[in-house]
């Protein structure tokens, strides 16, 4: 898979290269380019917002080094054939629909990601409008809440996407049994040595060796955990 991330802040995406991240790179599973939006701003600031339209507090990103930031992407698969020839672009913003693990395992298939981080206010809505005739185009939310920028929504995006690659996990069956799989629960409680810990002891269950107790008792967990914390999974609420 290739991911393309556009932003005024670099250094926000460096994690990418530590951990699982760092070895999918490495051994050819993931090819990341990370691209400064401030190269596409040719006045003496670099300068990449300016004041909105119609009043109001903060600052507007321009479209003028957005396009041309997506120009440079859409130039690079210019050359290529078949559907990794354009990017599928996401735009984290709080605005955005809200992004599910099924959006992750759908996105882990795409041979080619794009990600437009934006700052302050947001992205001049044209450049949005410009690109959806382009490429298929995306706005996501990581939640109900609002963060400074849309590098921290693009990392949790990319590291939920890149974790389903074939090959990525050391061991693919840890994808089986967590939070919002298949099945749609959270995940039970887990538990490692030693078995008591501050007075505190492991579920007998979990040391009897009768799988088939186990995994009816972490079952029975998992569904009281959903219920308690998030009936609307119980509910089949999409959000």
């Amino acid at each position: 898979m290739r991911i393309d991330v556009v932003t005024i802040f670099p250094d926000y995406l460096a994690p990418l290269s530590l951990s699982l991240p760092g070895k999918a790179q490495q051994r050819g599973l993931l090819d990341l380019h990370v691209h400064d939006l401030r190269e596409h701003a040719h006045d003496r600031h670099r300068s990449t917002d300016d004041t909105p339209y119609g009043g109001g507090a903060g600052m507007v990103m321009r479209p003028e080094p957005w396009g041309e930031a997506l120009d440079g992407l859409l130039a690079a698969g210019s050359a290529e054939e078949g559907p990794a020839s354009t990017p599928r672009l996401l735009v984290p913003t709080p605005s955005g629909r809200p992004f599910k693990q099924a959006d992750a395992e759908r996105l882990a298939r795409e041979p080619w990601l794009a990600f437009a981080c934006g700052r302050y206010e947001g992205i001049d809505q044209r450049v949005i409008d410009w690109a959806a005739d382009r490429m298929p185009v995306e706005e996501i939310s990581l939640g109900d809440f609002v963060v400074n920028g849309g590098e921290v929504a693009a990392l949790a995006v990319i590291e939920a996407v890149i974790r389903l690659l074939p090959g990525f996990m050391g061991n693919p069956e840890s994808l089986a049994e967590e939070s919002h799989g298949s099945d749609g629960l959270l995940e039970y409680p887990v538990y490692t040595k030693p078995a008591v810990w501050r007075d505190h002891e492991v579920p007998s269950i979990l040391l009897s060796g009768d799988h088939a107790r186990i995994a009816a008792w972490r079952r029975a967990q998992a569904e009281a955990r959903t219920t308690l914390r998030r009936p609307d999974l119980l509910a089949g609420d999409d959000g």
